[in-house]
């Protein structure tokens, strides 16, 4: 604190949380927005009182009119940026959608027009870069057990 009158400004970030699905050939679900460009993964800003894991399941469903299970959380990014703010954002593993989801999915048609599966080779071309890092760290993590810290889609790793 700077004096006992005017507390320290602290962090507000905007929080966020995705899910990563994956077909049987380990390719990756990517959904496309209506309102920018590129792809992104299934998932969205948290809602006040909401946790990651609860946002990351309603994104999913109001996006892709799915509810399957989340699985452990891959990564937590803190990710600033230059003219949205600060961010931290998580991301799940949302495992292989089982026949019955994958036949289920039907995009929002609102927030989002299509959906495909992306070899991991072809994610720094239709991802933009930051989300992209996001993605491949967590991709890299997978199956290793436990959560990975982030600072800007590169692991803080001290």
């Amino acid at each position: 604190m700077s004096d006992s009158t005017s507390p320290e400004p602290v962090a507000r970030p905007w929080v966020a949380a995705g899910v990563l699905f994956f077909d049987e050939a380990g390719r990756v679900l990517l959904v496309k927005p209506t309102y920018k460009d590129g792809w992104e993964i299934p998932g969205g800003y948290l809602h006040p009182g909401e946790t990651p894991s609860e946002a990351a399941a309603r994104e999913v469903e109001e996006e892709l009119a799915i509810k399957p299970p989340l699985g452990p959380l891959l990564v937590a990014d803190w990710a600033p940026h230059a003219v949205e703010g600060d961010k931290l954002l998580f991301v799940f593993d949302g495992g292989r959608l089982n026949q019955a989801d994958r036949a289920a999915v039907t995009p929002d048609g609102v927030e989002i027009s299509a959906w495909a599966y992306h070899d991991r080779d072809q994610l720094e071309q239709l991802l933009i870069p930051r989300l992209a890092r996001r993605v491949l760290a967590a991709l890299d993590h997978r199956g290793e057990g436990g959560a990975r810290y982030l600072e800007h889609g590169t692991p803080w790793d001290r």
